[in-house]
């Protein structure tokens, strides 16, 4: 029975540019494109050699197997975050629909009789190459994923016609209409 998670067993490799602080209860990575931090969990041992983070089970429970891979995966999205970052991509589908950025927000024209105005937090930075797709740029994976499906969520891609905000590499469905 093998100790550890098979996404655990890979060493995160630290590049060049970024530097890892490990303390008794959290890890921070520093780089070019900004600082992030994550708590530890007592269930997973994390060791800094020659430039390679290595995740270990604490115990033999499920749980600390588990937690080994999560963290190594937080961990190395983190790493690759402030040193690359990461970009996720929007279109909207659909006559009228509009996008535009304003300073730190981005205004929407989707159809409703009013405009939606959507700040952005700190650390997501947006752009509009065209009116109907959106670019949103960031070190933090999650906050980015959250701030692309608040987007999504103002009109998300309905079934028929497939009208709505939809990621990029979305496939949507689309069902057949009623016949008589």
């Amino acid at each position: 029975m093998s100790r550890i998670s098979r996404i655990a067993k890979y060493p995160v490799v630290i590049p060049k540019g970024v530097e890892a602080t490990l303390t008794a209860n959290e890890i921070s990575v520093k780089g070019p494109l900004g600082t992030l931090a994550q708590k530890l969990d007592e269930a997973v041992k994390i060791t800094n050699e020659n430039g390679e983070l290595s995740f270990e089970t604490a115990n033999d429970s499920r749980y600390a197997k588990a937690m080994s891979g999560t963290l190594r995966s937080l961990v190395n999205n983190m790493v690759v975050g402030v040193s690359q970052g990461f970009e996720r991509r929007l279109n909207l589908v659909g006559v009228g629909f509009r996008a535009q950025v304003q300073g730190n927000a981005l205004k929407l024209q989707l159809g409703f009789s009013h405009d939606i105005v959507h700040p952005m937090p700190e650390g997501v930075k947006v752009e509009c190459p065209s009116q109907t797709e959106i670019v949103l740029k960031g070190h933090d994976k999650q906050r980015l994923g959250q701030v692309a499906a608040e987007i999504r969520g103002y009109r998300p891609p309905e079934p028929y016609k497939g009208k709505g905000v939809r990621y990029a590499d979305e496939r949507i469905s689309l069902k057949e209409t009623k016949k008589k």
